[in-house]
């Protein structure tokens, strides 16, 4: 379930020219499923219009402390503490030195002082006034009261100047907000490790031994564990590279088995969920060639490349932590599902038919069976991955809920 969803957001914007990437962000949000109730500052109404958000939000738009014929009168103190989170998007270096010291000047000055929801907020300003010593003092101050920041982008700014001071994507906004949302989910304070993507076996500097996997499956998951709470490692294979990484989980890159099972190790010292979700190479080459095989002499007729067995991650990588398999097959899914997950010792296993529709590698979708220990199955319809991602996580949280209370 995404943190946002049926969720009181309000939307802070103060008079920065980046105002108009708000109206996009109130987009989303509201796409989301958020309940989004905008306020903004006078400046702010200088560069946007309070009806270009209410027409988005279908909400009245707070711009005006002393407006008493206003729909939303005084409702400033009902959003502060209705809010499940504020999000001031974009925040000027004003709007920070008057939030830092206590100011209650406007409507959003006073929601912000009044709440004791999480704060989420995203600065944009020019360069010289972001690094400014002023400003970073006033940013301190604001962390230090638990104040989220999403730190601005480097590049060209509305001065035609270049520096840091750009608003940050939407995408890394969000993400922020989902993750400080999650905070009290049903995975909050649990250290989950998932890897995804296909493995690369290098045969010389150019060619390499890989498989179909794009990654996709594993990466929902970790935004789904992230979106429940849990501190995420995200071990990602190259294959991987086009997917952009969910904000707020710790990205591990690496090639191959012997890289990702170093990471695995190291990962999971502290961890409590360990889900391989990776399509991990058997074999590796034994001797890798340093320079590139030319098709001349010996190999021009052929070429016999010798193999070695990588190790099986899953069965050597030990210690007290839920432990997820992937089995992605073509024939006997069940059977060979439930091999695995004997012979693996896991706690669940996930079984797709690679061969079926919407099921194969790449897709959006998935349609799996997810088999527990002592062969409980339950068969899931096609689905996005990230609603399969839910349903895995619903079994890691039960079997974590249901340890915990062993050890009481």
């Amino acid at each position: 379930m995404d943190p946002l969803h049926n969720r009181p957001i309000v939307l802070g914007v103060s008079g920065s020219i980046a105002c108009y990437k708000a109206v996009d962000l109130a987009s989303r949000l509201v796409k989301a499923g958020a309940l989004v109730d905008v306020v903004m500052t006078a400046n702010a109404t200088r560069f946007v219009t309070p009806l270009c958000f209410k027409s988005i939000t279908h909400r009245p738009v707070v711009d005006d402390l002393w407006d008493t014929n206003a729909e939303m009168a005084i409702e400033h103190v009902g959003l502060a503490k209705r809010a499940a989170a504020i999000l001031i998007a974009p925040a000027t270096a004003n709007l920070l030195a008057k939030l830092s010291l206590g100011f209650a000047e406007d409507a959003l000055q006073t929601t912000v002082l009044d709440t004791r929801a999480p704060i989420v907020i995203a600065p944009a300003m020019e360069g010289d006034m972001y690094g400014a010593t002023t400003t970073q003092e006033h940013i301190a101050r604001l962390r230090a009261r638990g104040v989220v920041f999403v730190e601005p982008e480097s590049g060209r700014l509305a001065s035609g100047l270049s520096g840091r001071g750009r608003l940050a994507d939407a995408e890394t906004i969000l993400g922020t907000l989902r993750a400080t949302l999650a905070r009290g989910g049903d995975l909050a304070g649990r250290r989950i490790v998932i890897s995804a993507g296909g493995t690369q076996e290098p045969i010389d500097p150019v060619r390499i031994i890989t498989n179909r996997s794009s990654g996709k499956m594993g990466f929902a998951l970790a935004e789904a564990a992230r979106d429940r709470g849990a501190r995420v490692t995200l071990i990602a294979t190259p294959t991987t590279d086009a997917l952009a990484p969910p904000i707020g989980t710790e990205l591990v890159r690496i090639g191959t088995v012997i890289e990702m099972h170093e990471a695995v190790r190291a990962a999971t010292a502290e961890a409590d969920a360990l889900i391989m979700a990776a399509a991990v190479s058997d074999y590796r080459v034994a001797h890798p060639a340093e320079q590139k095989i030319k098709k001349r002499g010996a190999a021009a007729n052929g070429l016999t490349i010798e193999l070695v067995a990588n190790p099986d991650i899953l069965t050597e990588t030990v210690g007290d932590f839920v432990r997820v398999g992937f089995a992605a097959e073509s024939e006997d899914l069940l059977a060979n599902a439930t091999q695995k997950l004997d012979k693996k010792r896991l706690d669940l296993i996930v079984a797709n038919d690679i061969t079926g529709a919407g099921s194969g590698f790449g897709s959006d979708t998935n349609r799996v069976i997810l088999v527990g220990r002592g062969g409980v199955a339950e068969e899931l319809p096609t689905l996005p991955k990230r609603e399969v991602a839910d349903a895995i996580l619903d079994r890691v949280a039960a079997i974590l809920a249901t340890r915990q209370k062993g050890e009481r």
